[in-house]
């Protein structure tokens, strides 16, 4: 693709943009303007290959007729209708239909299904029903959350409190928490296939805050299974099974932020699935409604939702929830995905994929700046050497190329994080490698 025209770009002046370096943007935009299946089009009519699924949430790829139909017939139908206090047939439909296909199968019993408009909406939602569980249970000392260095957790003030991105962090007040340390180890597992072999003792990390704090003041610990907005951070081998005794041993709930991994990222279900590993709670966003129309939602197990169900019948059990929870054009849209998913095979279709896209993306190693490469499921990240004090404007550079190039990637730091729609067929994870690699020679 030549360099894009402006020649069509909009008035720019008055959106301000989410985690954009706004001023830098609105002299050279990139704008987008449809979408269908594998491929954006921009406002010049250029053609660029989806590399990251939107934002880690279009896994059925784009302009889905079963999605587009099932909305309009719901706004045709019912437009909204309150959940509070009040009910509309297709929310508790939806949730049934999660609840069928839930976390860990029918023996985890994470089937109770509470829901948001968004992925940091899920998790203020899971903090939230942590403490307040704790609570119920007579345990009302544990306010205290546990989270983990370089997390990501959407951007509510539970989100950032438990993350560990500090640009998200140090302009703003924060909810008691803790963090364990990261299990990204560039020196010891640096161009692992798949899970990394080191690192499990970092797991202790979470033994060694109860001895700080006392289990007493714990209501619980989340962490992603694999950590996508830090740049594909992978658990080692044993990491998350070693969580998940300790939180046992001590009374604190285990929370697992799957907005990025939950509908098949992995080659299953949930990452949950993938480790067999099941916490108590599950946070869920993104793939849900394949991006159509925002929408979240918390899968909370059947222990965590019973313990709050006490006292008077007529008694509110948990003082929390959004306009839009349960929206029902969401749910249709969320319902028509769930279809697509099961026709199509998608929530298992990366596991069919994983080691071709494993060996294309490590064919990029040994070219020019490239530190590591991390793969799991159909996720991948490629991290740079970063240019002595610029650090990130090398990634950057290179997202801007492929962009030209008609490629859509996603860069963090100096990290670039792949995670195609789950329909990508093998010649488009080539045509991906390709762009990339050529993109990575020129930027030496």
């Amino acid at each position: 693709m030549d360099q894009i025209s402006k020649t069509n770009a909009p008035v720019l002046e008055n959106f301000w943009m989410p985690f954009t370096a706004n001023r830098q943007f609105k002299a050279t935009p990139r704008l987008l303007a449809a979408a269908e299946g594998m491929y954006y089009t921009d406002v010049d009519g250029h053609q660029v290959l989806d590399g990251t699924a939107g934002l880690w949430c279009c896994n059925a790829g784009h302009g889905r007729k079963k999605i587009a139909h099932a909305v309009e017939r719901q706004l045709a139908t019912l437009d909204y209708a309150p959940t509070f206090q009040m009910g509309h047939p297709i929310a508790f439909d939806f949730a049934s239909k999660l609840a069928a296909n839930a976390p860990g199968g029918p023996e985890a019993k994470l089937d109770r299904i509470f829901f948001t408009g968004s992925g940091s909406e899920s998790v203020d939602t899971a903090l939230k029903i942590a403490i307040a569980y704790q609570r119920a249970i007579g345990q009302g000392t544990r306010t205290r959350i546990i989270g983990r260095e370089k997390g990501y957790h959407g951007v509510g003030f539970g989100g950032i409190s438990v993350g560990g991105l500090v640009n998200n962090r140090r302009v703003f007040p924060q909810i008691p928490a803790d963090h364990m340390r990261h299990t990204l180890d560039i020196e010891r597992n640096a161009f692992s296939k798949g899970l990394p072999a080191h690192g499990v003792e970092l797991a202790d990390d979470l033994e060694r805050l109860v001895q700080l704090h006392g289990a007493e003041t714990i209501a619980a610990v989340i962490v992603e299974p694999m950590s996508g907005s830090a740049g594909v951070v992978l658990p080692a081998k044993g990491y998350l099974e070693k969580l998940r005794a300790t939180a046992d041993k001590h009374g604190i709930l285990l929370i697992f932020d799957e907005v990025i991994t939950g509908f098949g990222r992995l080659g299953t279900p949930f990452a949950a699935d993938y480790f067999g590993v099941v916490p108590d709670l599950i946070t869920t966003a993104k793939g849900i409604t394949n991006g159509s129309i925002p929408m979240g939602a918390v899968f909370a197990s059947r222990k965590v939702y019973d313990g709050l169900m006490v006292g008077p019948d007529n008694a509110i059990e948990l003082f929390h929830g959004y306009t839009y929870s349960g929206h029902p054009v969401a749910c249709a849209a969320g319902l028509a995905t769930l279809e697509i998913y099961e026709e199509e095979g998608l929530l298992t279709r990366a596991a069919d994929l994983a080691e071709y896209w494993q060996e294309a993306l490590h064919s990029l190693k040994g070219l020019p700046h490239v530190v590591d490469i991390r793969n799991l499921g159909l996720v991948g990240a490629v991290e740079l050497a970063s240019r002595d004090g610029a650090p990130g404007t090398r990634a950057y550079d290179i997202f801007v190329d492929c962009f030209n190039k008609g490629l859509l990637i996603r860069v963090t730091g100096d990290i670039i994080a792949l995670s195609p729609p789950l329909i990508i067929e093998k010649s488009q994870i080539d045509t991906i490698v390709s762009i990339l690699g050529d993109a990575l020679k020129r930027a030496a």
